[in-house]
């Protein structure tokens, strides 16, 4: 994991920074920031930790039709997200999952 990018996934973000990320939806998606957009319409089982310790992962769902958030990868508890509004999960390496 690139912890070389962990400021990326700060609470403190500056203008040199990345901007947010669109990513589509898949059973394992990748966020390369904090913040993330979501397009699409498959469940999402997997997220790949971007950085290796705790951290925190915001989403906002842009579809009409939103995708699940799945039990069967490393996300603990099944969700369905609400189209534009934040969601926050947050990583508990200890488990080596994404809680709600």
């Amino acid at each position: 994991m690139p912890d070389v990018t962990f400021q990326q996934f700060s609470t403190v973000q500056s203008d040199k920074l990345p901007y947010p990320a669109t990513v589509a939806s898949a059973a394992t998606i990748v966020p390369t920031t904090k913040l993330t957009y979501v397009t699409g319409t498959v469940s999402i089982a997997n997220i790949t930790p971007p950085v290796s310790g705790y951290h925190e992962l915001s989403f906002i769902f842009l579809t009409g039709s939103m995708p699940v958030l799945a039990t069967t990868g490393n996300i603990q508890f099944a969700f369905q997200p609400i189209i534009n509004r934040v969601f926050t999960l947050y990583y508990d390496p200890s488990t080596a999952k994404y809680w709600a």
